[in-house]
């Protein structure tokens, strides 16, 4: 969604006719979750994804036809029908998806600015009845948010009516209790479904939340953190590198990452960490790693690691000790850091920073999968 919106923008620039399809509900099980998108022009431009390939050829040419109308239009793909079968839905399953004219509101320009800035938002979608069908609304931060989901604070922003702006309408009789109970998403993200009642009869609106994009700090420029850098781009992190040394933090090694060549307290100051941007300190030297802890314990930084022994990182912990912190502080650095994946090599060692990270950010356990009762790829 995030790409995508960029995608709109330089299509809009250029004058282009654009039909989004939006994937609104799946049943049993499919390769994309709610939320996924998929633009395409009159001129035959195509970018996102509905279906990871299944059903993309027959969107396309929906899209066409609602651009020709300029009517939005609901579409089923499931694999027990004919078209299903026709189409290549062979996932199993069924998914529900929205096509329509894309004309950028006052919504769509708020969300966009929300994400650009690193505020928490969300974005509601109405799906029936067929005369709302398209209409949205956007939740969005009216100031950054540096607080951690889920606990209190001045900063709040997801949890504070006053801190919060309704843009664009579904309909006035729904919008005061869609914005309440949509809100909580735009702090911890993900999809929901909600019926709510109002003059026009029962709405269903697809809510989807979009939290600040995750950043991931890596302290000392070392050649763990030149393969922890490049796993975490690819996972999707804005990962910027901070070391004061000038000849190791370089362009060269580290291409398309933000760095900052500044000492950590310094340099973690201005970043400005929040609840989205984890902390990693890769140098063995106090010097670095005991301020960067210092300046991630003080955030609400969501995962903290340390790389080195149990002897260097008691060492670590006496000096924060001596500035202050206490055990439930401590407690929160990840140290020895990484998963227990057998591996010593530095891109070994960085895959198993980035597989801890994922299990601290998703709640899991990181166990394997095949010794869970239930599957957790794909939506019942």
């Amino acid at each position: 969604m995030r790409d995508l919106l960029a995608e709109l923008g330089r299509w809009r620039s250029a004058g282009e006719a654009i039909a989004l399809a939006t994937l609104v509900r799946v049943h049993r099980t499919a390769p994309r979750l709610p939320g996924a998108r998929m633009a395409v022009t009159a001129s035959g431009r195509i970018a996102g994804s509905v279906s990871g390939g299944c059903v993309e050829g027959d969107v396309a040419e929906r899209a066409r036809a609602v651009l020709a109308s300029g009517r939005p239009a609901l579409a089923r793909y499931d694999i027990a029908d004919e078209l299903g079968l026709a189409v290549g839905l062979s996932c199993g399953g069924a998914i529900d998806v929205l096509i329509e004219p894309f004309a950028a509101d006052a919504a769509w320009d708020a969300l966009r600015a929300a994400l650009d800035e690193r505020r928490p938002a969300a974005l509601c979608t109405a799906l029936a009845p067929a005369a709302l069908l398209g209409r949205r609304l956007a939740i969005v931060g009216a100031d950054r948010d540096t607080s951690a989901p889920g606990t209190a604070g001045p900063n709040r922003t997801a949890d504070r009516p006053d801190a919060l702006r309704v843009v664009g309408s579904i309909d006035p009789t729904l919008d005061g209790e869609l914005a309440a109970r949509a809100t909580p998403l735009a702090g911890r993200g993900g999809t929901t479904e909600l019926t709510i009642d109002g003059a026009p009869g029962a709405a269903t609106v697809l809510v989807e939340g979009f939290p600040p994009a995750a950043r991931l700090a890596i302290v000392g420029a070392t050649h763990t953190a030149i393969a922890l850098a490049r796993l975490a781009t690819e996972v999707g992190y804005h990962v910027i590198v901070v070391d004061p040394r000038g000849a190791f933090a370089t362009p060269e090694r580290f291409p398309g990452v933000e760095i900052v060549a500044a000492w950590p307290a310094e340099a973690l100051a201005a970043i400005g960490l929040d609840a989205w941007t984890s902390v990693v300190t890769l140098t063995h030297d106090p010097k670095f790693d005991v301020p960067a802890l210092a300046a991630a314990l003080r955030s609400p930084a969501p995962y903290v690691g340390a790389l080195g022994s149990r002897r260097t990182h008691a060492g670590r912990q006496e000096r924060l000790r001596a500035e202050g912190f206490g055990a439930d502080d401590l407690a929160r650095i990840h140290a020895p850091i990484g998963l227990d994946l057998g591996g010593r090599a530095p891109a070994e060692i960085a895959l198993a920073i980035l597989a801890e990270m994922q299990a601290v950010r998703h709640g899991r356990a990181a166990g394997m999968l095949r010794a869970r009762s239930t599957p957790i790829h794909a939506p019942a």
